[in-house]
């Protein structure tokens, strides 16, 4: 009996070969659609809400992660290759687009192979021994200067350079690469990206922004409070303080006079004051709550001369809590059992002419937060996510010390690496030490074809980098894999000359883990879509009607 015969007859049913097609041109239209992203020649995408009646959220992009999320996918496949790319982007942060490129590649390669007959299960045998070739050339090729602090810096820097220069940082990547930097050491290696704060101010240019010390608050003090305070021990609430008014709902009070309404409000403003005495009782010197503080307990604080801050979002005070080690506290009977927070100084600055408060000399001393300037909201927010990008990539970079040369140079390794792979075996197919060993020698050399496929996958990656340049990439390609098959294993392509070039000496470095991870996730994405046979869409849930 099939499969029809029992499924629902509002289901779908597509199998073998219209399956897997449908599953190939789901996953190849996704990453045609960011390979021109590709490069620090690489194209921008305007993504505008289709929710949006005014039309007016647009966001400006390169980066894959963020174009993949914004697009609403129907195919299965292609929801695959935007999953990978988020994982990439959450793990890493770096190399999104090289993923889903890799892997739409990957897949292109294994329609070819399905089309000359070869089982899906074959070509997956000879994709896996490709992967482990290309994994241990990666590891060959990979450098570890974390023994040299100032070297490893330069890595960094590098590293930072690099990727900023696919984004729309390119043009002040030196300053920005210098920020990032000194933004992750100052983390200690702790890797936590919350001590680092981002703050968006429009105005001014790029070039303007900078890595302020401390933790910045967008936010004002008090009225007739001090601008500084030194020494600051610092509670942080989520509480309300907004009592002085009167809050019984959906009742009514019945007086005789005005005088009692008066001890109403006054009952309430007691209340307010108990409970102001009771947080400046803490010991503190700057108050800072989640919610509102009403002009009468701000007063109080003033008259205390308690600095207080309200209104800071809970994305600010989780922040907050973390770098000056306090905890956020919503009762305040027991003092003792309350972490308070501390500080060297709180102090207000300018930034354009908007004023933030500055928390310095904080507890974990780690703290820092960078205050992006730039022209316009769209510009900010892709400034800020290609800096993201790069903390995300230099904190991996801090935890796995290793880097690899960049600008194709690794691809074209790999895919070397298994060119030699396939030679060897040819060379050797009567012996038992082949490599791949299955009890068909015709199997065997089908295998072979797919190893083959993946080196030329691999290879689609600078060719791509230098179409995106707008040069000539089957030359510059042919010209890179000469340069390897001679021995020169650090050539990548320098696409702001449009030639070939040592990547070491241009200092063009990317990530050990960042390379890694593209690697086996585009592989373990493409197997998993060849491996489908059949696409079952189930039927939609009826409404039952009483």
């Amino acid at each position: 009996m099939s499969a029809e015969a029992v499924i629902s007859s509002e289901a779908e049913v597509h199998k073998g070969e219209s399956a897997r097609m449908s599953s190939f041109i789901g996953a190849i239209a996704i990453a045609d659609l960011v390979k021109t992203t590709l490069g620090p020649k690489g194209m921008d995408k305007i993504l505008q809400s289709v929710s949006d009646r005014n039309n007016s959220t647009i966001t400006i992009t390169n980066d894959g992660a963020t174009i993949l999320k914004a697009v609403p996918v129907e195919n299965p496949a292609a929801k695959v290759l935007v999953e990978i790319a988020k994982t990439q982007d959450d793990t890493v942060g770096d190399g999104t687009t090289s993923v889903t490129v890799l892997c739409g590649e990957l897949l292109r390669e294994a329609e070819y192979l399905i089309a000359q007959h070869i089982h899906p299960m074959t070509i997956v045998s000879g994709w896996r021994q490709a992967v482990k070739i290309a994994r241990q050339a990666l590891e060959s090729a990979a450098l570890d200067n974390s023994s040299d602090p100032s070297a490893f810096e330069d890595d960094l820097l590098n590293i930072a350079r690099t990727t900023l220069s696919s984004k729309l940082l390119n043009v002040e990547k030196d300053h920005f690469a210098r920020l990032a930097v000194d933004a992750v050491l100052r983390l200690k290696g702790s890797g936590n990206l919350d001590y680092i704060q981002v703050i968006k101010k429009p105005g001014g240019s790029l070039s303007d922004s900078f890595l302020a010390d401390g933790f910045v608050l967008n936010k004002s003090f008090g009225i007739g409070q001090p601008r500084r305070v030194v020494n600051a021990k610092i509670l942080i609430a989520n509480t309300p303080m907004d009592t002085d008014k009167i809050k019984i709902y959906g009742s009514r009070v019945r007086v005789d006079s005005m005088m009692k309404i008066a001890e109403i409000e006054e009952a309430e403003k007691q209340k307010m004051r108990n409970k102001c005495q009771r947080i400046i009782g803490h010991g503190i010197n700057c108050f800072v709550n989640r919610q509102l503080i009403y002009n009468f307990p701000e007063q109080i604080f003033t008259d205390a001369g308690v600095v207080s801050i309200e209104h800071a979002d809970f994305d600010g005070i989780e922040r907050l809590a973390a770098v000056t080690g306090g905890e956020i506290a919503s009762t305040f009977e027991h003092p003792e059992l309350v972490s308070l927070g501390e500080c060297a100084l709180i102090d207000e600055i300018m930034v354009g002419e908007d004023k933030l408060i500055r928390f310095s000399g904080c507890k974990s001393g780690s703290a820092c937060s960078v205050i992006l300037r730039g022209a316009s909201n769209h510009l900010l927010d892709e400034a800020e996510r290609s800096l993201h990008d790069a903390l995300c990539v230099l904190t991996e970079t801090v935890k796995e010390t290793r880097v690899v040369a960049g600008g194709g140079c690794m691809e074209m390794l790999m895919a070397q690496a298994i060119d030699e792979y396939l030679t060897n075996a040819v060379a050797m197919s009567a012996s038992e030490d082949l490599a791949i060993e299955t009890k068909s020698s015709g199997s065997a050399g089908k295998a072979l074809l797919a190893v083959a496929s993946f080196a030329r996958a691999l290879r689609k990656l600078p060719t791509y980098l230098a179409d995106n340049g707008g040069y000539d990439s089957t030359e510059l390609v042919a010209q890179l894999k000469v340069a390897h098959n001679k021995g020169f294993k650090t050539m990548g392509l320098d696409l702001f000359n449009g030639c070939i070039a040592d990547m070491t000496g241009l200092g063009v470095k990317e990530s050990y883990q960042s390379k890694l991870h593209v690697l086996v996730s585009a592989a373990e994405a493409s197997e998993m879509i060849l491996r489908v046979d059949d696409i079952i869409k189930a039927a939609p849930r009826r409404r039952d009607h009483e």
